[in-house]
């Protein structure tokens, strides 16, 4: 251990090849800087008999007190090595004489030059002047150790290195060492002190309660171990087959909820094909719009094919011939039938349309608040829209009372008097000519032609903007003549000048050609095709494509005779897997999910399929290469189909452009990889 110690500085006395090296730290005597002697040591530890065996033996770092010597004295260094570690001497002060265990004096000075011998080689020596450098602050005595025999006081290591000072900020600072006490509470004793009572002379007591201990048997480190790994498996046996329960009813319950989904979904798929059938029974057998009558012609037309195949299938010759006249006149009979019920159908549409026109009259102003609520305001002009739908109702009212009658009448004529006109006086002479013939007693059958003029008369006096304002928004035929000449063609079939909604056109088509009025009794008398299934087919494509998001226009284009088309001509009414032939099942999706659906990338697929192949990242390695082949040539049939559509051309030519890009990009990468 080091005491406190002076530095050193070395100079070289001789200029060649001198060679530097600190000498090291010589101690203080007890009494100088700071008298440590006056201070306690610590316990002196083991070992410290180790300074009686001379100078020699000492640690380099031992402070002990060297003899008096001149002003200049001499220490010699040796710089042998022994196993690649330099060995040092101590000093060596000439005329001076020392003898172990003699105590050395304690009033040594260190003085300022000091030559130091170095041993450079085996006879060779080097003079080495060093100047001693006086320490500027007294080094904190940090305690040692005393030996007992010789007197010989050892301090602890102190550092030679100058503290580093704070720079000086002309603030006065407190630590918070120095302002707070630290204090900490540690029991040295037990919480309760506890004590035992023997029975002795003059005191009993009783054992009744005690128990007696008796040491178990003693077992050893290892048998303690392996009593700790026979529980250890234990315990892994156990939660080994609780975990193994716990993934079988996992998976039990998974399957079981799975085919409860699956079930589920059978029954819906069930009752969703049931639903489609009852609405489609529910249609032919009450039918009210033109697609409930096309189905009913359309299933007209499948009976009149069968009845036919198995007249020309079992008969022959007269027979044949007067089957075929009584299956023609039963045909007509039900075609008279549907026309009834289509007359009929149509009258209640109108009225329909008439009361829900009137409606929308009558409505008050609607506007959203920035909140999500809806505020509703009553105009003069949605009062009096409310005004004239609730007389209508009541005059187009069968079977009423004869009094309730003639108020109705008598508030449509107040009503109606208000504007002056050769509408309003006609009206007038109506209403009149029915209360006298009713005060005469007229049937009700002989005055139905009449009130049905009141009504219709009625009803242009509600279109008439001068006396309804509200409808002015409502009505389709302009004000304007010459607007309504910019917006109509003629159809050459019933002759008659239409808007341009009544014509439908097909993406085949070139030019306008027939309304819709034509179209429809041409499909009844030749054709009776039904499209309601196509329609549900057409329909679920447009929801799907506009789900993708990606601007897709071709699905948009093609109509309803186009759909059938693809399905009849080019699936074959089939899906493509699985050869299902019932369209109320059947989906039509897009081929390669990555470009938007054409009748050249599409295929005719169940709804289980379809959600399947829409899952498919890679077509190539999915499917094999002879259905690959069949799909393409389909593709092929559907782009000769409607290349002749000019609003599909543009759309194919962009697509081949497209194809040959990506074939080209295809085999520049094979090339590469080659």
């Amino acid at each position: 251990m080091e005491g406190a110690s002076d530095g050193f500085e070395v100079v070289t006395s001789e200029g060649s090849g001198g060679e530097q090296s600190p000498a090291s730290s010589q101690g203080k005597a007890v009494g100088e800087a700071g008298d440590p002697a006056e201070k306690p040591l610590l316990p002196e530890p083991a070992g410290t008999a180790q300074s009686e065996r001379g100078w020699n033996q000492q640690s380099p770092s031992q402070n002990s007190v060297l003899p008096e010597s001149t002003e200049k004295g001499t220490m010699t260094v040796s710089m042998i090595k022994d196993n690649g570690t330099p060995r040092k001497t101590w000093p060596n002060f000439e005329n001076q004489e020392y003898f172990p265990g003699e105590v050395i004096q304690q009033d040594y000075h260190m003085p300022d030059v000091i030559t130091v011998r170095v041993e450079t080689g085996s006879n060779s020596f080097q003079e080495v002047v060093v100047k001693v450098e006086r320490p500027t602050y007294n080094k904190p005595f940090l305690g040692g150790f005393r030996n007992m025999s010789t007197g010989v006081e050892f301090h602890n290591a102190g550092s030679q290195t100058k503290p580093k000072k704070r720079p000086d900020k002309g603030i006065q600072l407190f630590s918070r060492g120095t302002q707070t006490a630290v204090e900490k509470n540690t029991r040295q004793q037990t919480r309760n002190t506890t004590s035992t009572q023997m029975t002795k002379t003059g005191l009993y007591v009783s054992n009744m309660t005690d128990k007696l201990i008796t040491p178990g048997k003693y077992f050893t480190a290892e048998e303690y171990h392996k009593r700790r790994v026979e529980a250890v498996i234990v315990i892994q046996k156990y939660f080994r087959r609780w975990h193994a329960a716990y993934l079988v009813q996992n998976m039990k319950e998974q399957r079981r909820l799975r085919l409860a989904r699956e079930a589920q979904e059978e029954l819906q798929k069930k009752w969703e094909k049931e639903e489609k059938l009852r609405r489609e029974y529910k249609k032919k057998l009450n039918p009210k719009t033109r697609e409930d009558f096309e189905l009913l012609y359309h299933d007209l037309e499948l009976w009149m094919q069968e009845e036919t195949e198995r007249i020309n299938r079992t008969l022959t010759g007269g027979k044949r011939k007067a089957a075929l006249c009584a299956l023609l006149e039963e045909e007509t009979e039900l075609i008279a039938c549907i026309g009834m019920h289509k007359l009929s159908a149509n009258l209640e549409n109108q009225q329909k349309a008439i009361l829900h026109f009137l409606g929308k009259c009558a409505q008050p102003r609607r506007w959203k608040a920035f909140d999500g609520k809806i505020t509703e305001m009553d105009t003069q002009n949605s009062l009096r829209g409310k005004e004239l739908l609730e007389i209508y109702r009541s005059i187009s009212t069968k079977d009423i009372p004869k009094d309730e009658r003639i108020s109705v009448l008598l508030t449509l004529k107040w009503t109606v008097k208000e504007h002056e006109c050769k509408l309003t006086e006609e009206i007038v002479a109506l209403i009149d000519r029915e209360i006298d013939l009713m005060s005469r007693e007229v049937k009700e059958c002989n005055l139905e032609g009449l009130r049905k003029r009141i009504c219709t008369l009625f009803l242009q006096y509600i279109k008439t903007p001068e006396f309804n304002p509200q409808v002015a928004g409502l009505i389709k035929v302009p004000q304007d003549p010459l607007t309504l000449y910019k917006n109509v063609y003629f159809c050459h079939s019933c002759e008659k000048y239409l808007p341009p909604s009544e014509f439908p056109i097909p993406a085949s088509s070139h030019t306008i050609g027939r309304c819709r009025s034509c179209y429809q009794l041409d499909n009844e008398a030749r054709k009776r095709e039904a499209y309601f299934k196509y329609r549900l087919i057409l329909e679920d494509l447009r929801k799907s494509e506009v789900d993708y998001q990606d601007d897709s226009k071709i699905v948009f284009l093609v109509q309803l005779p186009d759909m059938q088309y693809l399905i009849e001509n080019i699936w074959n009414c089939r899906s493509a897997l699985s050869a299902c032939s019932d369209l109320y099942e059947l989906v039509m999706v897009r081929w390669d999910k990555q470009h938007e659906w054409s009748p050249w990338n599409t295929i005719l697929l169940t709804k289980e399929e379809a959600d399947a192949h829409l899952k498919l990242c890679n077509l190539q390695k999915t499917y094999e290469a002879p259905f690959i082949y069949r799909i393409e040539q389909k593709h092929i049939r559907a782009k000769n189909y409607f290349a002749r559509i000019p609003a599909m051309a543009s759309f194919l030519h962009r697509s081949n452009n497209q194809s040959n890009a990506n074939s080209y990009q295809k085999n520049s990468s094979s090339n590469v990889k080659k």
